[in-house]
């Protein structure tokens, strides 16, 4: 394997700067979109309960599924991988921002309301601010997971170290399969560490140290 390590290397670490680019942007993407439909819906029990059911439910569909299900509209590459990876990123988080801001005491949101400030800055510099371990913790979980899942993307010509895997498996009792095959196991968890570390440091530096968990 170290050979195989020797031989590749360029393109072993152009293809884990692609998965870890692609997994860390989605992320971001995911994050974003799923703070947003928490920050809609927990209010309201009937909506947090669909956004909670639809988000279990999501959590069930085959990943090696639901990419070679948007092949057919959207080609191979990139986009597919996107969308997969975003989709199952987004689904821990929303569930984590719904608990996180639903279990703000509702004292201290009208505090905040009975000093002059509007619905949208509550949200803003209170709310978000207080759930925001938590969601954090959600997006940990996410990170570990689409690791994996964006090493399927490869299925669809996506980029990173799935390519290294799908390679490997299908030269399988060939010469150097059982090194692609490793070589893309290996390093799809010690991308996974990295990020969690990384995470783990944005944790630290963005939590108030009063409300860290």
């Amino acid at each position: 394997m170290f050979e195989f390590i020797g031989d590749s290397y360029r393109q072993i670490l152009f293809s884990s700067w692609q998965h870890f680019s692609l997994v860390a942007q989605c992320l971001i993407l995911a994050t974003i979109i799923a703070v947003g439909i928490a920050a809609l819906v927990y209010r309201n029990k009937s909506l947090s309960g669909l956004a909670n059911g639809i988000s279990a439910i999501g959590l069930t569909v085959p990943s090696f599924a639901a990419i070679g299900l948007l092949i057919a509209p959207f080609g191979f590459g990139v986009t597919p991988s996107v969308i997969v990876v975003t989709f199952f990123a987004a689904l821990p988080i929303v569930r984590n921002a719904i608990v996180g801001l639903d279990g703000i005491s509702p004292a201290i949101v009208e505090s905040a309301r009975g000093i002059g400030m509007s619905r949208m800055r509550t949200l803003a510099t209170v709310e978000l601010p207080m759930a925001w371990p938590v969601i954090l913790s959600g997006i940990r979980v996410s990170a570990q997971m689409v690791m994996g899942v964006a090493a399927i993307a490869a299925y669809a010509l996506g980029p990173g170290l799935g390519g290294f895997i799908f390679s490997g498996l299908s030269r399988i009792g060939g010469a150097k399969s059982l090194d692609s095959l490793l070589v893309g196991v290996i390093g799809v968890v010690i991308l996974a560490f990295i990020l969690d570390l990384i995470l783990l440091g944005i944790g630290r530096l963005t939590t108030p140290r009063g409300i860290r968990v």
